[in-house]
């Protein structure tokens, strides 16, 4: 396997997946506002700010949740839905048939995703700093460049975590089910309804060491200027990511001896 194999097949992948995705350009409007749940909490949590005691100024609320509401835009995952559907339908097998892995169609489909999410994004953030422009700030070349770095490996790390947890559709038909619990403390732990900073210390040391604080509020933390440790952050992602890689595989061999869809 050449590089130029390599470059050649992933240009393929992605142009399929990006015209396919452009298809689907309204609803991709409707996904995006789906998502909008952080805008919404923002107004909750500025006005909680104005009458308690919570460590972070209303204008630091907004920006916060402005900022996750930018990453989750990126690190959003659907891969077990499609993976399961593949498997309880039998459209797995004709993907088994081809030359490479079928994780690099999901993959494709979730980067061209984000192209053809992109203008829309951009047309909204641009709404919301017009509107709101005190939330607009600059946290240096050195945060975005981190920043960047910790929502491509937040999106690694979401992706991992679901698609190990889609292996299990080779034994249930409701894989998605497991994703919807493991959903409940990615609401709360994750910090996509509160900031980290004002759960107690005492819980955060025991939530540190999980995956959710990474897929969204490290990130989130870092454009906004919030004091994260970044050694321990991308060391506990590094981490996570190679253990779920294996058990994915393991899963992954595992589930083939087991998969009996239809056309298999």
């Amino acid at each position: 396997m050449t590089i130029r194999w390599i470059v050649k097949k992933s240009r393929v992948l992605l142009s399929v997946y990006y015209a396919y995705m452009v298809e689907y350009r309204a609803e991709l409007l409707f996904w995006m506002l789906s998502g909008s749940l952080p805008l919404i909490l923002m107004g909750v949590w500025i006005e909680a700010a104005g009458t308690g005691q919570f460590g972070l100024t209303s204008l630091e609320f907004a920006r916060y949740f402005v900022t996750v509401f930018l990453v989750r835009q990126f690190t959003l995952v659907w891969v077990v839905w499609e993976f399961e559907k593949e498997v309880v339908q039998g459209k797995l097998s004709l993907r088994l048939l081809q030359p490479i892995d079928p994780v690099w169609h999901h993959v494709a489909g979730h980067l061209s995703e984000r192209v053809a999410r992109l203008p829309f994004l951009l047309i909204l953030i641009g709404l919301i700093y017009a509107l709101y422009p005190q939330v607009f700030v600059w946290p240096g070349w050195a945060a975005v460049l981190w920043g960047v770095a910790a929502t491509l490996a937040a999106f690694l790390l979401r992706f991992l975590l679901q698609y190990s947890l889609a292996m299990m559709a080779f034994w249930t038909e409701r894989a998605s089910a497991l994703e919807q619990f493991f959903f409940l403390f990615y609401l709360f732990f994750s910090g996509y309804i509160a900031p980290l900073n004002v759960f107690p210390e005492s819980m955060l040391r025991i939530v540190q060491w999980t995956p959710f604080p990474y897929v969204l509020y490290f990130p989130a933390a870092i454009f906004v200027g919030f004091p994260v440790d970044l050694g321990r952050g991308f060391l506990v992602i590094a981490l996570w990511c190679i253990g779920l890689f294996f058990v994915n595989r393991l899963l992954w061999r595992r589930g083939l001896k087991q998969y009996s869809g239809m056309g298999a």
